[in-house]
């Protein structure tokens, strides 16, 4: 008895001792100490301490700032997402040679081996597919996986290299697959929540989540192909090219396509391709077989503090106009060198990325409202983008566009074409860049147009003589095979 007794004294004291502990510590609370109450009616306020200072600091936060940061619910986004991304697996045929002389000869027997792999978005119902240009590039035969594990074949619509985008088309008539919805990609912003979902590593039907780190990315460090990409903190690994990002309402506002690693596997931050731009090249490939890319007509750059000094302005935000191309849409409606864009369409532009992801959703014609500061006041003009004609020579590793009337003249030609860039490590050594091709194959070029028919009436196994002016105006001519 005595000892049950004992017992129910210390208990009593026990309990007595950590109320009046509880109720010291919340009256003198330590400076490293926080106590939050969330209120359901209120906004919440309390003080914290500056490690640094000592110094208070006034922190307030809403119950909806919680419920915002714990209780997104991304089960349904997942759900109507990853039976729609599918496992891309690129397959190429080569000869194995079974002696020398198959060696010396080029042949052998025909055989298939898996080169690539990575993800798809199944953007309709019948089976039409996004996914990075680079994933199915080379593919002799391209197959796709479901997540339900059925394989089908699949044939490629249409690819853009530049933004590294391709469409495939699942080969199997009468069934209807799930599908990813376009989403609006301009309407997100910075800090959303996002999931990413496609198969790294060959794991099938994986997501991550993160959130949009930013908007209108360039990772171009040459600026000879001027990109504009989403950045996430989604976890994206190699294997995940191509696959979906995706908002809380499961709808797609990118294509996931690059990973900045000196590892080559994800360390904070990955890239996609926004959904409007990717959306508007599929309907381009679709329709016209190719992209139909439009311009603006003018070349300059980012405004910034030491651009802005230079130039005596007073205007930190925007992008520079240094020339205007004669003949272009910004020409005819009268934006003029050292105006600086500022506003297209309502949309802010503080940097030419911002211009290049408007202008890529965009097409030949379409008119624009570019707002301008000129000086010292502010006006708009409607401004109809031009079309901007691009080929690729790819055997002679080139990309090719019409030339001005100014650029010919520039190398006293009256006829040629321009090189806008090279497709190749071995040809970028050589300078090539605003360089004029005036013949190929000894027929006067001209236009794209020229160009595309020459080619295409070309024999696969001919060569191409090419002949080009330097600087200087002098003709050389280089055969490719």
């Amino acid at each position: 008895m005595k000892k049950l007794l004992s017992l129910l004294l210390v208990g009593i004291l026990g309990g007595v001792s950590a109320l009046l502990i509880q109720k010291y510590i919340i009256k003198n609370p330590k400076k490293d100490v926080d106590v939050v109450t969330v209120s359901d009616a209120q906004p919440t306020s309390f003080t914290v301490s500056d490690s640094t200072t000592n110094s208070p600091q006034q922190v307030t936060y809403t119950s909806n700032n919680l419920a915002a940061a714990t209780n997104i619910d991304f089960t349904v986004a997942a759900e109507n997402t990853v039976n729609a991304v599918v496992h891309v697996k690129n397959v190429t045929t080569y000869r194995r040679p079974r002696n020398y002389m198959d060696y010396l000869r080029n042949g052998g027997v025909l055989e298939k081996a898996i080169t690539g792999a990575g993800s798809g978005v199944i953007i309709t119902e019948d089976g039409y597919i996004v996914t990075n240009n680079h994933v199915i590039k080379g593919a002799s035969e391209i197959k796709v996986t479901l997540n339900n594990n059925r394989t089908y074949n699949a044939k490629i619509i249409g690819t853009e290299p530049i933004a590294d985008i391709a469409v495939l088309k699942i080969e199997h008539e009468g069934e209807t697959f799930d599908y990813v919805p376009f989403g609006d990609s301009d309407a997100t912003k910075i800090g959303e929540w996002v999931l990413a979902v496609g198969n790294p590593f060959n794991l099938t039907s994986t997501v991550t989540a993160g959130i949009i780190s930013a908007k209108a990315r360039d990772l171009d460090e040459n600026d000879t192909n001027l990109q504009s990409f989403i950045q996430t903190d989604a976890a994206i690994n190699p294997g995940n090219s191509g696959g979906a990002l995706v908002n809380t309402k499961g709808e797609l506002i990118g294509i996931n396509t690059a990973i900045t690693s000196q590892t080559g596997s994800y360390i904070g931050y990955a890239f996609a391709v926004p959904s409007n731009h990717a959306k508007k090249i599929v309907q381009d490939l679709l329709e016209y077989g190719d992209v139909q890319k439009g311009i603006l007509g003018i070349k300059g750059g980012t405004l910034n503090e030491k651009a802005a000094n230079e130039l005596g302005l007073d205007y930190l935000r925007g992008v520079y106009v240094s020339e205007v191309t004669p003949d272009s849409g910004a020409d005819k409606a009268g934006i003029k060198p050292g105006d600086i864009v500022i506003d297209i369409d309502g949309n802010a532009i503080n940097k030419f990325e911002d211009l290049a992801a408007y202008i890529n959703t965009k097409r030949p014609n379409d008119i624009l409202n570019v707002r301008l500061q000129r000086k010292q006041k502010q006006l708009t003009l409607p401004v109809a983008l031009t079309l901007y004609q691009v080929y690729a020579i790819k055997d002679v590793g080139v990309e090719i566009t019409n030339a001005t009337s100014e650029e010919l003249s520039k190398f006293g030609t009256k006829h040629g074409v321009k090189i806008t860039r090279a497709l190749t490590k071995s040809m970028q050594g050589y300078g090539l860049k605003g360089i004029i091709i005036t013949e190929i194959d000894k027929q006067k070029v001209s236009s794209v147009a020229d160009v595309k028919r020459i080619i295409k009436n070309k024999d696969e196994q001919e060569d191409i003589v090419v002949t080009f002016l330097d600087t200087s105006g002098e003709k050389k001519h280089f055969i490719f095979n």
